[in-house]
């Protein structure tokens, strides 16, 4: 089993930056790769980046590329997001997620084998 605890989420107005953190333990070895995920109100959860424990290659979804960087922390098993120029629409519940895959290309939540509770991100205009 893998536990992920997210941190980090909170109110920012448009433009403005957060980090959040995914803090992970249990069976970290045995997992591939870390992704972040979003879901607004009414809406599907959302792929939003994810990298690679090995190399740290990452994938973007294009709707935060050049805004979001996301970094891991072999060491310390955590990885963090670093969003900046949020807008409103980045506003949602951003999930931390482990998968036992190695193809980062899998966008969808149902590839991803472990979760975390969710952070709160508001994005005011």
């Amino acid at each position: 089993q893998v536990q992920l605890v997210e941190s980090g989420g909170g109110l920012v107005q448009a433009g403005g930056s957060l980090r959040l953190s995914c803090a992970a333990s249990g069976r970290t070895f045995s997992t591939n790769a870390m992704g972040w995920f979003r879901q607004a109100p009414g809406k599907e959860r959302e792929f939003v980046v994810a990298i690679r424990w090995s190399d740290g290659s990452t994938l973007y979804a294009d709707s935060v590329k050049g805004r979001f960087t996301m970094s891991r922390d072999n060491a310390e098993n955590m990885v963090d997001l670093q969003m900046n120029n949020l807008k409103p629409e980045d506003t949602a519940v951003y999930y931390c997620a482990a998968t036992y895959r190695y193809d980062l290309a899998v966008r969808s939540p149902q590839g991803y084998d472990y979760w975390g509770q969710g952070t709160q991100v508001t994005v005011s205009s």
